[in-house]
């Protein structure tokens, strides 16, 4: 009974790493995104930078 518990638990933690890792990649991607657009927006008047970010 316990090697097999411990295999339950070992399958769910690695399900929720899984599901963990699929979430972090799709939040990179739209930061990915997010940092191109910043190059692609000009604003039409500020500081002249062509920035729409300070950094």
């Amino acid at each position: 009974m316990g090697p097999l518990l411990a295999v339950l638990l070992l399958a769910l933690l690695l399900f929720g790493i899984g599901f963990a890792v699929k979430i972090l990649w799709w939040v990179a991607v739209v930061v990915l995104v997010v940092w191109l657009l910043g190059f692609l927006v000009r604003p039409g008047s500020g500081s002249g930078r062509g920035r729409w970010y300070r950094w």
